[in-house]
């Protein structure tokens, strides 16, 4: 009986190993087919995060896309017109294989930005 019980846990222990969490990684990388390299989590990384920022305006407009383990999952989705930063988090392998949510700009919000920076500049200047 102890013997069986002593493969049981062995069988066990060698199972949750070989089910650790393994997601695509990478960092600043201007495109989503960037992200194709993985990394093994640790124990304590139970989550693949997928970071996805934006900064610029019109034509000079900027994206970046992180990926990696992370033990945590931070709920980020900010948009101040001229930048922007989106968050999305997963619990299985290999889950974060698409990008976060886009974070898309508002041309009411840039537009209302604008404005207020006209704003305070012609204020100044009387």
């Amino acid at each position: 009986m102890k013997l069986f019980l002593l493969v049981v846990l062995g069988v066990a222990l060698c199972t949750e190993r070989a089910f650790s969490l393994t997601c695509f990684s990478c960092k600043d990388a201007t495109s989503n087919m960037h992200c194709l390299s993985t990394t093994k989590c640790s124990d304590n990384e139970k989550y693949c995060l997928t970071s996805y920022t934006t900064s610029g305006i019109g034509n000079d407009r900027h994206q970046r896309i992180t990926k990696k383990c992370s033990s945590f999952c931070p709920t980020i989705d900010l948009n101040i017109g001229i930048a922007g930063v989106a968050t999305s988090c997963c619990e299985t392998s290999l889950c974060n294989i698409s990008g976060a949510s886009s974070v898309k700009t508002s041309s009411t919000i840039l537009t209302l930005g604008v404005l207020a920076s006209l704003a305070c500049i012609l204020r100044m200047g009387f």
